[in-house]
């Protein structure tokens, strides 16, 4: 009886110190992950608007025309204390799981660019979309990335094989298109806010 009783004591410390010691790597690494996070959105951020010193989270919600993206965080972009523009975080799926964009839209209602936040499809195929460097076009240095830079929110901003403007990568239509989605529900409803308050011309 005394030995089940030390073992029961026994393993409720072990248990005890194990909890412990879950709690205290869990806390280190989610700070950990927090503050990655942080830094990767401050750097895609300034990467979307280079002038911009001030980006300050939109209060209130920007909504998607299409059903399948959800607007999430966020910013309006200011350099020297005037509106240049936002920047939208939209996510929606892809070919295996959901794809997260950021898009940027200055106050003439134009993308700034684009960085693509989480991607989950295939290595090689359609995760090509999170490269900076893939080129759709490559004798004129043209990357899925840099195409859409420049391109109106108001304008046709999807792949070719609908009807749009945007190169596909190859052999990941799909993801092309979701990118193409994400990014043109984006942008539109950046432009609508700014409308609405005051922040485009």
């Amino acid at each position: 009886m005394k030995d089940t009783i030390k073992m029961t004591v026994a393993l409720v410390i072990f248990a005890a110190i194990a909890c412990a010691g879950l709690a205290v790597v869990y806390d280190s690494t989610s700070k950990t992950i927090a503050e990655r996070q942080k830094k990767d959105l401050d750097d895609a951020l300034k990467g979307l608007f280079p002038a911009g010193d001030d980006f300050s989270p939109i209060d209130g919600s920007l909504s998607a025309a299409d059903g399948k993206v959800q607007i999430g965080d966020s910013y309006t972009v200011t350099s020297g204390g005037e509106p240049i523009g936002v920047a939208v975080n939209a996510s929606s799926g892809g070919f295996q799981a959901g794809i997260t964009v950021l898009t940027g839209i200055d106050t003439a209602g134009a993308i700034t660019g684009v960085k693509i936040l989480q991607i989950s499809d295939t290595p090689g195929l359609g995760a090509n979309a999170a490269k900076e460097n893939y080129y759709v076009d490559k004798p004129a240095k043209l990357t899925f990335y840099g195409q859409f830079a420049g391109m109106k929110a108001a304008g046709n901003i999807a792949v070719k094989k609908d009807g749009g403007t945007v190169e596909a990568i190859t052999a990941a239509t799909i993801t092309s298109r979701a990118v193409s989605l994400i990014v043109k529900n984006a942008a539109q409803a950046g432009v609508e806010w700014m409308t609405a308050n005051g922040g485009s011309n």
